[in-house]
């Protein structure tokens, strides 16, 4: 018997050996997915996966294809043994229809996007997949619907409906990047986010402040990134992929790495990528005033100025990078989750590009010999709490806890100089958030809460003579050891008055406090002390309305604000060339007034139309204006004589435009996609003087023409950008007339342009994957608008990813 019962073992051990229960899974979320059908070719043999995602796939044989169906997700086909070499799991990801239907940005919990008012973007990580951006400020550009400016090639500065900088938010993971030296005028920590590890990128277009806060007046660019997957088998599942492009414009080689663990209850999620790119090249059809035709180099003690054999080489302007990631998640049941998530992000010194090409008085050379940022550097330390279930005031509760540094310097010196000048800037930030939802009051949905935001400010210059090495102190950027607080609380309120009919509205209130002792060693300041005190009050009200089930009519009302930060009270730096900001500790909050009115038709699930109109009001805008210090127009700054400017609450605005956007199904292989948008703004000051808004951006779309099937994806496109010219320039930027073409008049202008460009993505295996892109196919010399780099020229994009 105890034979037969050991035969009995070895029998039933050796029959489960070949059987084969996999696990379908959703590729963003890892989550499992039900009624997935499992056919072969000629549907003969079937299997459906269960609640949990489990399918027996016994009835197939290992090398026969088989195919995995869902209404919601892309189809997949591959084999028995090929599912068996990664671990018996099946991911699918969502066709792009469904990444649309659900967003976080509106209300920090999940809500149908239908639902709501405001025109929000979504794009998913397959999308940042195929159009492989080298950084997060290209991942923006490249949806077609947001204006990326660009200093130097190591930034990035998006506009959204004529806001810019600090004018709009970004955020991580639900945690504000912004912090309180956020400064007006272009910024680059967009690029410390590594689109590697993104899952979804969400953008509000117009005010977001009801939800975010101080500095959402234009718009909100929420950065989701990738969550660790768990197992739903009882063993640890190890899965990740490994990647690396390349790109011929600027000889740049990223390499990237990701890793996850997974258990039942436990993950982890482990990126890694550097980034190494060498000067970027220019086209070679367009205006010659923007060849890089001199340069500066350090010779025997003195500065001398060298003939560029290379001009279209846009020498010192290339820099490297490493981003990680480390983000590990806790799940003991169905109620509660722990979340923690570490990010850091590290560049090398970069050049300022566009103060480098700045040309002397006198015009026959270079003002600066040195002029660069020291490495930008950023880390967030996340901590979230999450707790589902019934209760008398809720039925989801998330405690958020983030502590954040950043880390910023600027050196220059001017040509034949022995003084370097250096101010180095480090920020701390806390946040604490509690965010409620609360679904079960009828057909009413409210979500409220309550933030809580400190930044501390650490602010030093010095002063280095390069021939002796003798360092002094120099005036800082900004007053050492300043603060800046908020706390606020919000309501939000998501209501169906008809099935058809939906009413989004809700309320904030934010009082700030800014502190700031100012430092009389370097510059006898009329004042000792920033000591403010502001609140502001935002709401929004919006309906969005299926009059039929194919045509969607959004109507939304909204107001934004921003208070006035560090950067705005207590700076001191050279704007441009000739003028130094000074600080002005009399300053209140800026408002914004918006309303929005939006349209959303289906033909046939064939054509798809988007359209967006909106109009904007800016009250008490701060901007730079001409000051005086102790009763001077001009004071000495760096060793120059300099007017004296500060910012001011001295303008008001008004920004105004429409976007649209097109997509049509021509059969199951062939789309086309459109997207264009119009904005116009102009800005009067207090005596009624007006002038072009600086950061409404020229007219720019795109046309796609795409083509897909199973395995290669192809997408052969045009991008355009309309002419900025003299007369509609804004006039801080007609200054720059260095980074300007020359119209026959001899004034600065933004030319019009457009780049053919092509690109493609390939799946060799279900591991293996190449991408394939070809940027401005006809080589045109061309300088997006306030940018200071050129863009690149023809560039060959070539990438590869192995997932494991």
């Amino acid at each position: 018997m105890r034979n037969i019962g050991f035969v009995l073992l070895f029998l039933m051990a050796s029959l489960s050996g070949f059987s084969q229960e996999i696990t379908v899974l959703d590729a963003d979320t890892g989550s499992p997915v039900a009624n997935i059908a499992i056919f072969n070719k000629d549907k003969s043999k079937t299997s459906v996966s269960n609640l949990n995602g489990k399918a027996n796939l016994d009835v197939f044989d290992g090398k026969e294809r088989i195919t995995f169906r869902h209404i919601s997700y892309e189809e997949l086909v591959t084999t028995r043994a090929k599912i068996g070499k990664k671990g018996n799991r099946v991911y699918l990801g969502l066709k792009p229809e469904e990444l649309q239907e659900v967003v976080m940005s509106v209300s920090k919990w999940e809500q149908q996007k239908k639902d709501i008012p405001q025109k929000i973007e979504s794009i998913d990580a397959r999308t940042i997949a195929f159009t492989n951006p080298q950084t997060s400020a290209d991942l923006l550009h490249n949806s077609g619907k947001v204006f990326v400016q660009k200093s130097q090639l190591g930034g990035g500065s998006p506009m959204i409906r004529g806001f810019a900088t600090n004018r709009l938010l970004l955020s991580v993971d639900g945690v504000r990047m912004n912090n309180a030296i956020f400064r007006g005028g272009n910024i680059q920590n967009v690029i410390s986010v590594d689109p590697f590890t993104i899952r979804n990128t969400e953008v509000i277009f117009g005010p977001g402040s009801v939800i975010y806060g101080s500095d959402a007046m234009g718009g909100v660019m929420n950065f989701f990134t990738r969550n660790p997957r768990f197992s739903f088998t009882d063993s640890l599942t190890v899965s990740g992929n490994a990647t690396y492009r390349f790109a011929s414009a600027n000889n740049e080689n990223t390499a990237h790495v990701d890793l996850n663990l997974g258990q039942q209850h436990w993950a982890s999620f482990t990126s890694i990528t550097y980034n190494n790119f060498d000067d970027l090249v220019m086209g070679e059809s367009g205006p010659d005033s923007y060849l890089r035709n001199q340069f500066v180099v350090r010779e025997n003690g003195m500065d001398v100025l060298r003939e560029n054999n290379d001009p279209r080489k846009q020498l010192t302007s290339g820099y490297d990078q490493i981003n990680l990631l480390q983000k590990f998640t806790y799940k003991p049941n169905a109620t509660w989750n722990y979340d923690l998530g570490l990010h850091y992000s590290e560049t090398s010194e970069f050049s300022r590009y566009d103060r480098l090409i700045r040309p002397n008085d006198e015009g026959d050379g270079l003002r600066s010999a040195e002029w660069f940022y020291g490495p930008q550097k950023w880390f967030m330390g996340n901590f979230q709490i999450t707790k589902q279930g019934k209760n008398k005031f809720y039925d989801g509760v998330k405690l958020t806890t983030a502590y954040q540094f950043f880390e910023e310097s600027r050196v220059n010196r001017n040509f034949q100089a022995v003084d370097r000048f250096t101010t180095t800037e480090k920020v701390d930030a806390l946040t604490v958030s509690l965010d409620f939802e609360n679904k079960k009051i009828g057909d009413l949905r409210l979500y409220y809460g309550a933030e809580y935001i400190f930044n501390k400010v650490h602010s030093e210059g010095r002063q280095t003579n390069i021939t002796t090495d003798v360092v002094s102190a120099a005036a800082s950027r900004y007053p050492d050891g300043a603060t800046w607080q908020t706390f606020a609380g919000y309501i939000n309120g998501e209501y169906k008055l008809m099935p058809n009919l939906t009413l989004l509205s809700g309320a904030r209130y934010s009082q700030v406090w800014v502190d700031a002792q100012f430092d009389k060693t370097f510059y006898p300041f009329p004042f000792d002390e920033a000591d403010l005190i502001t609140g502001a009050f935002t709401g929004s009200v919006g309906f969005s309305w299926f009059p039929k089930a194919d045509l969607q009519i959004t109507l939304n009302g909204s107001t934004g604000f921003r208070a006035p930060n560090i950067d705005d009270i207590g700076k001191i730096f050279d704007s441009e060339p000739g003028a130094v900001v000074v600080p002005n500790p009399e300053l209140e909050p800026e408002y914004a007034y918006n309303v929005e009115l939006g349209i959303r038709k289906n033909v046939q699930d064939k054509i798809v139309f988007k359209g967006a109109a909106f109009y904007t009001y800016l009250v008490d805008a701060l901007v730079r204006r001409d000051f005086t210090f102790n009763g001077e127009s001009e004071i000495i700054y760096n060793g120059e004589l300099s007017t004296v400017q500060a910012i001011q609450n001295a303008a008001k605005a008004y920004v105004y435009g429409v976007e649209v956007g097109l997509e049509a199904f021509l059969n199951e292989n062939w789309a086309i996609a459109s997207n264009l948008t119009i904005t116009e703004g102009t800005e009067e000051d207090d005596t009624g003087e007006e002038s072009a808004a600086r950061h409404a951006a020229p007219t720019f779309g795109d046309v796609h023409l795409i083509w897909q099937n199973q395995k290669l994806k192809a997408d052969f496109f045009l991008n355009y950008n309309g002419e900025i010219g003299y007369n509609d320039l804004a006039l801080s930027e007609r200054s720059k007339s260095y980074i300007y073409a020359v119209d026959e008049n001899g004034n600065p202008y933004s030319p019009s342009w457009y780049t053919l460009n092509f690109r493609s993505q390939y799946q060799i295996t279900n591991a293996l994957k190449a991408t394939l892109s070809l940027e401005n196919m006809t080589n045109q010399r061309y300088r997006t608008y306030s940018s200071g780099i050129v863009a690149p020229g023809t560039n060959l994009i070539m990438g590869l990813g192995y997932n494991f």
